[in-house]
């Protein structure tokens, strides 16, 4: 599959969508793109980044982009090992590690997925302090920092404050229960929805108010976003995601739809103190795939809020995807830019986007920079569909349905389609998909070059309404993944050049960039890449030992510039992402060596169930039956929703051997098997009692799917 074919830039609409022509990064050597200058400087307000780096995502304003400047395309790659410790005694034990380092006075301070909040020696690497909050694992993204206190939350749902020094809890506080302070949760009306939820996204510290985010929309919890008193923890202000009775967009869920309707904010917001506005996403609602019970536009969900930052009034919304059945959430951290657009200075907030492209807005208003032109999409009233959706000016970043040309090349027999396409009872392969365009990984913008860069994964997805036992097949099992980085310039909106790779870097795979002109980016392999920030251009890279799902930063001590990471991989696209706990820093000359290289995940979505050995099968896989592991025999009885229903779904044999697939006679429908994408064997359409034999000749790994339910997926391996 050759992935130098992939075609991107927009050049036309097609049937709603855009077609493109090829863009990619200058060649080694050749003149770099033309920069998006000039950009005016940006306000101090956000507190640039310099000798700390003092927050996720670096300033109030998310650019991810540090003053640091004595590491530099020049010299980068004399970067050496400064020092490397792991943090929870080399564990491996597949937890998810998230968190971002926040660097202040020669202090790093970063969490574990083991509940544990550590202050690490920015010089040395030798451990200050370790607090534990808990056992309950969630995702830990990264700690505030404030008023002396280093903030953070905990899979119990509860907020600590500790001290910046030794690490001692100061205070803490429990939320998403009922009680004095969250009047609105109340399990017995079910305004706390469906579920629980949890806390989540990094926490971000802004005069005197720490700022909370929350999870667990697929599960029907309902949003919201909490502010606390920096000092006390006691709750400032509550936004609920699904607004209530008597609150500004509650007309727009259909019945009592709203009290379980997801709209959670699971990614850190950006705040304006000139105008005084906390710019938090809001994910998508919840029936995830089913929108047939909700009807409407279903705000807060798919929306960035202008958020009064000391009273928590709304100012102003912009809902990107209206009634989303597509898990299309593009709750990535908004950036704050002042931008030079003709003669005039215009504030606005790139928001987005899994959805592949950017809405750029302003900041004052909510208004599309560049326009915002609702365009008529794919109906189904079944799922109360709504007529248009908004699409802003510019081009997308990465195309908008699956090509046959790179890693979205849909798997056979699926029905496919392009963004925004309906769906009911059958699965339907989609691009973008639910790991992006662009998931949740942290852009950066540069005023050294005027571009937003952000990573993005070719991953389609494919989904059903879920009924009847459906399984939604998120990624469809066989499918290839990769992705890459891409230069987009806000001025235009338009990508301005693409970096194509082996890897999708959208899940955490944060880019920072610094006024040395480098930009640092991690992946799934464990390798931390430096990158000239005009062309995408390879000047470094290093071993890490676990995957890289964090954003890179950099901080000085006496003089001396550093670059840190967090490396412990996480479990999203690729459930095989090297795990592990390795703090890495990095200065010139550093003298320590890089790690042994992991194995690295497969860049194919595996079936991860139990082999059986053909010769316990009888040679034979039984089409539309569950495989019953205890028997040791195929099920009883037929499915056609599950991906699995292929009996045995996973099965080795040895070179030479007749395999031989079967739809048993006790089926109601045809079954079939076809080998994709390399194409060894297809048995058509097999009628109840019919069979097929094939002969695998060579060793390899052949995935095949049923024809007729395609979303059952098996594979054979040849050994």
């Amino acid at each position: 599959m050759d992935r130098r074919n992939f075609l991107t830039g927009a050049a036309a609409v097609v049937g709603g969508t855009v077609a493109f022509t090829p863009l990619r990064a200058p060649a080694a050597g050749a003149a770099p793109s033309r920069l998006a200058l000039p950009v005016p400087p940006q306000p101090a307000a956000f507190g640039a980044t310099g000798r700390d780096f003092p927050k996720v995502c670096g300033d109030l304003g998310n650019q991810n982009h540090s003053t640091l400047r004595r590491i530099d395309r020049g010299n980068v790659r004399h970067l050496g090992g400064a020092w490397h410790v792991n943090l929870e005694g080399g564990s491996t034990s597949g937890r998810s590690q998230q968190s971002t380092i926040v660097a202040k006075d020669g202090v790093l301070y970063v969490q574990t997925g083991q509940q544990n909040v550590f202050a690490v020696d920015g010089r040395t690497g030798a451990v200050k302090w370790k607090t534990n909050v808990g056992s309950q694992q969630t995702n830990m993204r990264g700690v505030g920092l404030g008023e002396g206190l280093v903030f953070t939350t905990s899979g119990a749902n509860i907020v600590y404050a500790l001290d910046q020094r030794t690490g001692a809890v100061v205070w803490q506080r429990e939320l998403l229960v009922a009680g004095e302070g969250d009047p609105g949760c109340d399990p017995q009306n079910g305004q706390c929805g469906g579920n629980r939820g949890g806390l989540a996204g990094a926490i971000v510290y802004f005069d005197g108010l720490i700022y909370v985010g929350t999870e667990g929309s697929t599960a029907g919890a309902r949003g919201r976003a909490y502010a606390l008193d920096a000092r006390t923890g006691e709750i400032a202000w509550t936004f609920w995601g699904p607004p209530g009775p008597g609150e500004y967009g509650n007309d727009t869920w259909e019945g009592d739809s709203w009290r379980t309707g997801g709209a959670v904010c699971w990614i850190h917001p950006a705040v304006d103190p000139e105008l005084g506005l906390v710019y938090w996403t809001f994910g998508n609602p919840y029936p995830r795939t089913n929108g047939s019970t909700r009807g409407g536009t279903n705000l807060f969900a798919n929306c960035i809020v202008a958020i009064d930052a000391k009273t928590g009034k709304r100012r102003w919304h912009f809902q990107s995807v209206h009634h989303d059945i597509w898990d299309f959430d593009n709750v990535m951290a908004p950036v704050l830019i002042d931008l030079k657009i003709g003669h005039r200075t215009r504030k606005v907030v790139v928001y987005g986007s899994k959805v592949g492209m950017f809405y750029i807005l302003d900041r004052e208003t909510g208004k599309g920079v560049h326009g915002i032109t609702e365009r008529p999409v794919p109906q189904d009233p079944r799922q109360k569909t709504w007529p248009t959706q908004p699409f802003p000016g510019g081009a997308p970043f990465v195309h908008q349905a699956p090509s046959y040309h790179d890693t979205t090349r849909p798997v056979p027999y699926y029905p496919t389609g392009e963004i925004f396409t309906p769906f009911w009872d059958d699965a339907t392969i989609l691009f973008p998909g639910a790991g992006g365009g662009a998931d949740w990984s942290y852009m950066s913008f540069s005023p050294h070059t005027g571009f937003v860069y952000v990573g993005y994964g070719l991953i389609n997805s494919s989904y059903s309404n879920t009924n009847g036992g459906r399984v939604n097949t998120a990624r469809p099992l066989g499918e290839y993944f990769s992705g890459g980085i891409v230069a987009v310039d806000p001025r235009t909106n338009r990508p301005v050049w693409r970096k194509e790779g082996e890897w999708s870097l959208a899940h955490g795979n944060g880019i920072l960039t610094t006024a040395g002109r480098v930009m640092f980016q991690g992946g799934p392999d464990g390798v931390l890449h430096a990158m000239d920030d005009a062309t995408g251009r390879d000047l470094w890279s290093w071993q890490c030992g676990a995957g890289v799902h964090t954003s890179p930063v950099t901080y000085e001590i006496d003089g001396e510039q550093y670059v840190a990471v967090f490396a412990g991989g996480s479990g999203l696209p690729y459930p095989d992402i090297p795990k592990g706990d390795h703090l890495w820093a990095f200065r010139l000359h550093g003298k320590v060596g890089p790690a042994p290289a992991p194995t690295p995940p497969s860049k194919r979505n595996q079936i991860r169930t139990a082999a059986v050995a053909g010769a316990d099968a009888g040679n034979t896989v039984t089409l539309g039956r569950v495989w019953n592991a205890a028997a040791g025999a195929p099920g009883t009885e037929e499915n056609t929703v599950a991906q699995n229903a292929m009996s045995p779904q996973h099965m080795t044999v040895p070179v030479g051997t007749e395999v031989t697939f079967v739809n048993p006679s006790g089926n109601e429908h045809s079954h079939g098997a076809a080998s994709f994408f390399e194409h060894v064997f297809n048995t058509g359409r097999l009628k109840p009692g019919q069979s097929f034999t094939h002969t695998f000749t060579k060793r390899g790994e052949y995935f095949y799917n049923d024809p007729v339910f395609p979303q059952s997926t098996g594979k054979i391996v040849v050994q």
